[in-house]
């Protein structure tokens, strides 16, 4: 009886580990990265739970391990479609850990091109977001945006601060609806900068119809029209198409992208700036 039940034991600790295991792999095949901390939230289970999964893993070559996480391995990593097709929208917790540094360097560019801007509308997003926290003390400066994070962290600082009246949508914690449309489709703004989730020749994406429509409005409403995009997006698209490369002004980004984007970004006059170094994409 004894060793029956022990068989038993170890076969629901298989099956668990297994679970978990393809849990992993999931996260890491929709944003390409993951931290122990998340993981071992979202299971119910310790962090060194978690580490032990990561460890077989990579041992399986399934994964590369990193500090405090991993990142799906170059051998596990197939070649993408082009374009890919996005699964549902990744947490907000989760995307901040994907290309991380990429996304810092993207906000300190977008950062110097704010340089003389009054009116500036920031969209939602984790790329965004980084560049909340570097706008926070910019005086004399007004600041419009449809993220709640957003505004906790420019209202710290000196910058004025303005949201939308609406609904706020779970974990994006943006606000969207008709009235938060209104109140922005009055205004307008010197520069924006917006967030996307994918970009092709064909233009810009996004998971959420409503966080898409205020993308519209700060595309429709400014002077200078920006879009923030690291390289993991290039030749991706999902739910909904925001607006065509002619939409818009300047993309910033973190690497060339590649010859056939970079084909359309030029002709469709778009300036492109490498995170560092800005230069114009020629046709």
């Amino acid at each position: 009886m004894q060793g029956g039940q022990g068989e038993k034991t170890g076969e629901k600790t298989k099956v668990l580990a297994q679970v978990r295991h393809a849990r992993i792999l999931d996260v890491l095949a929709e944003i390409g990265a993951l931290s122990v901390s998340d993981v071992a939230g979202q299971l119910g289970v310790s962090e060194m739970t978690v580490r032990r999964d990561l460890a077989e893993l990579e041992k399986e070559g399934k994964l590369a391990r990193t500090h405090g996480g991993a990142v799906r391995s170059e051998q596990s990593a197939e070649p993408a479609a082009a374009p890919a097709t996005l699964p549902g929208e990744p947490s907000f917790q989760l995307r901040t850990v994907k290309n991380a540094l990429a996304k810092q360097a993207i906000a300190a560019e977008a950062e110097a091109l704010s340089a003389g801007a009054r009116t500036i509308a920031l969209d939602v997003g984790t790329t965004a977001l980084l560049l909340a926290r570097r706008l926070q003390d910019r005086q004399h400066t007004k600041i419009f945006t449809s993220s709640v994070r957003n505004a906790f962290f420019l209202g710290e600082g000196l910058a004025e601060v303005y949201l939308p009246g609406g609904r706020m949508r779970g974990d994006e914690m943006s606000i969207s609806g008709p009235a938060a449309i209104a109140d922005f489709s009055a205004l307008w703004f010197d520069i924006a900068f917006i967030g996307i989730s994918g970009l092709t020749p064909q233009g810009i994406y996004d998971y959420s119809f409503d966080d898409a429509e205020m993308k519209r409005v700060f595309l429709s409403r400014s002077t200078r029209k920006v879009v923030l995009c690291d390289a993991s997006k290039f030749s991706c698209i999902s739910l909904v198409h925001v607006a065509d490369l002619e939409q818009f002004d300047v993309l910033i980004t973190d690497v060339e992208p590649p010859p056939d984007l970079a084909k359309a970004l030029a002709a469709a006059e778009v300036e492109v700036r490498i995170a560092g170094r800005a230069r114009k994409m020629a046709s």
